[in-house]
């Protein structure tokens, strides 16, 4: 009986281990774009970049889709020192492998329209969603903060190897990621031939400019640091740049409308991350009155509620 128990139990874990992986797709080992260290584009650490890349065959062989990762920002020397001992600032921390699923999934079964194109996932490893390059080195943190270099390095890598030739392309990003979906829209698309089909899509990406709960503007001060510390102003959109000051060209409600290439945009009617470090951030809520509701959204008064829906 405990044999035939066991035997039953060890049956159970393949079988739902081999459904996972099959629903979670192959891993796809990592690529270290090598030759960007020469051009100074490197993570935070002075690390190569890196991407992983799953082939395109058949119909799909002249079809890109890019991901960019997401993962936050280091808006200045103390936050980026945090993440250069990290795989968020150094290729050294990546792991060599990674699933891909979802849209990157290699199988047509669960994704019927990209399953044989190019399937591409950026690492990110600056701390600006890709914007950064200011060409001193910080001396005393040994910190490198060059995220627009990073990303030019891994795409000029990537035309190299065949997509010049695309036919379709399609730049996308979770997070952070789907920020810099956004920002790199149109310079995506000027990379491309001119004939390629481009579009851009941006998941959980769109930041909002709000008044947090004690009336302060903490998130545009936040990317008012990231952009003098990463120097991004020159990598911004200059017809939003003209217009106001840097750091409110980070947030999509500015420069969206400007995006020549369609833009999709995704994100959730109530978005936990903007909750809890946009409207009510620790430093907004010292008494912790939001802390309950940021954990759970059945937790919220009725009259937080209400400040959420008015934003």
């Amino acid at each position: 009986m405990l044999n035939t128990t066991r035997s039953c139990l060890w049956l159970w874990l393949l079988v739902l281990g081999l459904l996972l992986f099959t629903t979670n797709g192959a891993y796809v080992p990592i690529t270290y774009v090598q030759s960007a260290v020469a051009k100074g584009a490197v993570c935070l650490d002075g690390t190569p970049p890196a991407y992983h890349w799953d082939k395109g065959y058949g119909t799909g062989i002249n079809s890109w889709l890019i991901q960019l990762e997401g993962g936050g920002w280091c808006n200045n020397v103390s936050s980026c020192l945090v993440r250069k001992n990290t795989h968020l600032g150094s290729s050294k921390r990546m792991v060599k492998q990674i699933p891909f699923s979802g849209i990157l999934n290699k199988k047509r079964i669960f994704n019927p329209d990209f399953y044989n194109w190019n399937r591409i996932k950026v690492r990110y490893c600056d701390g600006s969603s890709f914007t950064g390059d200011v060409a001193a080195v910080n001396p005393v943190a040994n910190l490198h903060f060059r995220g627009a270099r990073v990303w030019l390095a891994v795409m000029e890598d990537l035309l190299s190897k065949g997509m010049r030739n695309a036919e379709n392309a399609i730049l996308s990003g979770c997070s952070a990621g789907g920020l810099a979906s956004i920002l790199h829209c149109d310079s995506f698309r000027a990379l491309l031939p001119m004939g390629t089909k481009v579009k851009c899509i941006s998941d959980a990406g769109y930041f909002i400019n709000t008044r947090d709960v004690s009336g302060g503007h903490y998130i545009q001060t936040f990317f008012d640091q990231l952009v003098a510390t990463h120097g991004s102003a020159k990598n911004l959109l200059p017809s939003c740049t003209s217009r106001m000051k840097p750091g409110l060209c980070f947030f999509p409600q500015y420069i969206a409308q400007q995006i020549r290439t369609p833009l999709f945009i995704i994100n959730a009617a109530y978005d936990s991350w903007q909750i809890r470090n946009i409207l009510a951030p620790g430093i907004a809520d010292p008494h912790g009155h939001w802390e309950s509701c940021k954990l759970d959204i059945k937790n919220c008064l009725p009259s937080q509620i209400k400040v959420m829906q008015g934003d």
